[in-house]
């Protein structure tokens, strides 16, 4: 199902799905583009019935997160939602809904790919932080502007400091200034800039990789980076070594390693 711009019964959250011999990839797309595809109540919600219904197929490989048009990526949370807030409880409401939307994206079990073009402004920077990677057209803008809108930028922005230190971090929130395709690079925030022309290119380029993947292994080590942000050290090392364990209860480990064997037996063969 497909949420709709108010008035208008236009689609604001699309999915597109391609079929490749080793499992689907997902595109979505944010579809409010008149409005630089910001994030309000009704598309929220349709965002996290989409995105759960995909998160459990056991054909997806790969999810591309996206916005329709040139104009942004996404632009944000709704300012005119936020600005009929009347009280904290609203507001707590309004915010629990936006951390609902991006933890939503932050739990896909695959492999996860933001595609910005131009604008990615507070909630939607935060919602390139909870994908597993990020790739930027260089004409590509960011920014956590709530410092300037009178609210603290939350939620997920408490990924920040772990992606770009919690220098830039405070850079960021503290001061509220936009950046830079340039200066997301340098800072670690964005693994790619690309010009705007290639970025289709760029993004298929991290599809494909994770589609060369052993899929099963790919979903626990996922799952694995996730339980690691939360733990310390030695618990960390422990929980990877159950982890190691868990994928011998497939026979994916043995196949792809045959597979590996035999390749490389072929190689000497011609030597």
């Amino acid at each position: 199902m497909d949420g709709e711009i108010a008035g208008t019964g236009a689609r604001q959250v699309r999915v597109t799905l391609d079929d490749f011999r080793e499992g689907q990839v997902a595109t979505v797309t944010i579809c409010n583009a008149r409005r630089l595809n910001t994030m309000n109540s009704a598309m929220m919600g349709e965002f996290i019935e989409e995105v759960g219904t995909l998160a459990a197929s056991d054909r997806l490989r790969a999810v591309v997160l996206t916005g329709d048009g040139e104009k942004a990526f996404i632009g944000g949370a709704d300012i005119k939602e936020m600005a009929a807030l009347r009280d904290a409880a609203g507001a707590h409401a309004f915010i629990s809904r936006v951390h609902a939307c991006l933890a939503a994206a932050r739990d896909i079990p695959v492999p996860t790919i933001a595609r910005i073009q131009s604008y990615a402004f507070g909630a939607g920077l935060e919602m390139a932080a909870a994908c597993d990677f990020r790739v930027a057209s260089d004409n590509a803008v960011f920014g956590m502007p709530e410092v300037r809108l009178g609210i603290p930028s939350v939620a997920e922005a408490a990924l920040l400091p772990m992606l770009v230190g919690w220098g830039r971090a405070r850079q960021m929130l503290l001061l509220g200034e936009s950046f830079t395709a340039a200066q997301a690079l340098e800072w670690k925030f964005v693994e790619q800039v690309t010009p705007r022309g290639q970025l289709d290119d760029a993004v298929q380029a991290y599809v494909r990789q994770a589609l060369d993947c052993a899929p099963a292994a790919v979903r626990l080590q996922k799952s694995l980076i996730r339980a690691w942000e939360d733990l310390p050290l030695r618990a960390a090392i422990a929980a990877g070594i159950d982890t190691f364990a868990s994928a011998y209860n497939t026979d994916e480990p043995q196949s792809r390693m045959r597979e590996f064997l035999a390749a490389q037996a072929a190689r000497r063969a011609r030597g």
